[in-house]
């Protein structure tokens, strides 16, 4: 979205743009932003609330006045609370001996193939399948121990891809355990990042790529940007 503001105002096209994640925009610095702290998912704010969603355009739409920037404003209200996780219950642990995530997400195998078999199609499969899962998460365990993260068996030496496969498998696997109604638009991602083995060692391996020097493209999109 930044990026191609820049484009288009290059090519003599004025732009404004509605920013979810704070840290992307103010770092690329969009001739026109306005900043919404709202859930992602949710770009105007509030579902079915037609008068606060013209007054998010409405501001947006106001800063095509300011003829020179850059322009960073932030919309007046915050939404929280969306995000939260939704609740699911993983099995206990099967075998002490393997590093936790690799023994979750062997546990979680029967939810995920529920879910395909209901469901018909599955979004895992960039650079692996589910069988391949806990060999990705035994890799990101060898990452975040240290090891180099250009010398071990990353499949498809993408990072970003096996970041994908990986939450995709749980998020799908959570559609048989969740708890429930969903409480948000986030909500599975929120639980794969803060209640799972597989989404703690992700964050830690993608912390590890960063301190290695790795270009920003191969760690930061291993996971959603607001994600430390």
């Amino acid at each position: 979205m930044c990026t191609l503001a820049h484009v288009f105002e290059a090519a003599g096209l004025a732009t404004v743009a509605i920013s979810a994640i704070k840290d992307v925009s103010s770092r690329m610095h969009p001739p026109r932003v306005l900043h919404c702290e709202f859930p992602l998912g949710r770009p105007l704010g509030k579902p079915n609330d037609a008068a606060f969603q013209h007054d998010v355009l409405r501001h947006a739409f106001g800063l095509l006045e300011r003829n020179s920037g850059p322009v960073f404003e932030e919309y007046a209200e915050t939404i929280v609370g969306a995000e939260e996780a939704i609740s699911c219950t993983l099995p206990p642990r099967f075998d002490p001996s393997l590093p936790p995530a690799v023994d979750e997400a062997r546990g979680i195998r029967k939810a995920y193939d529920r879910a395909r078999a209901r469901r018909g199609v599955t979004s895992v499969g960039r650079v692996i399948d589910a069988d391949g899962v806990p060999g990705a998460l035994a890799v990101l365990r060898e990452i975040a121990d240290g090891a180099d993260w250009t010398t071990v068996e990353i499949p498809g030496r993408n990072t970003i891809a096996v970041a994908h496969d990986i939450r995709t498998y749980y998020e799908e696997a959570a559609l048989e355990l969740v708890e429930g109604p969903d409480p948000g638009p986030r909500g599975a991602e929120a639980w794969f990042f803060e209640k799972t083995e597989a989404g703690k060692l992700l964050l830690a391996a993608r912390q590890v790529i960063k301190d290695q020097g790795a270009k920003r493209p191969i760690w930061f999109y291993m996971a959603t940007g607001h994600r430390r």
